[in-house]
């Protein structure tokens, strides 16, 4: 019997600030790409991360660019065909759990602003996993 695992496993810094995107159902959606390094010397290798719901909400509100963040999830691909007609293709990471490591002025672990005027609840150290559901787009 063969079994397949599609799991990843990053830690990189955000190349911007993220972008979140809320549905009519009430979904939400942010998208965000990391820079991750594999050595001292190495350009990056860069991941287009997309997370959803309260993992979505924690990610909008707290990563900044050029912060640190580790995050576990799944590769999935995205098909479609340009306005040429060319297929195309993107691998993106649908995120399943989040963890901010560090801000990005400063190699400091991350914690929520004080003054943060948000009901999502952070835990203590700040993580969080979404309950994934593709088709609520």
């Amino acid at each position: 019997m063969t079994t397949s695992i599609n799991f990843i496993s990053l830690v990189g810094r955000a190349s911007k600030d993220p972008e979140i995107k809320y549905f009519h159902s009430g979904a939400c959606v942010t998208k965000l790409d990391i820079a991750v390094k594999r050595g001292k010397d190495d350009e990056p290798d860069w991941f287009s991360l997309e997370f959803w719901d309260k993992t979505a909400e924690v990610a909008a509100n707290y990563v900044r660019k050029g912060g640190l963040i580790g995050v576990q999830g799944e590769v999935i691909i995205n098909f479609w065909n340009d306005e040429q007609g060319n297929y195309r293709y993107k691998p993106v990471v649908r995120v399943n759990n989040l963890e901010l490591l560090a801000s990005a002025k400063q190699d400091t672990p991350v914690a929520p602003p004080n003054n943060a005027n948000s009901n999502i609840p952070i835990p203590t150290p700040v993580k969080t996993k979404a309950k994934i559901n593709p088709n609520n787009n």
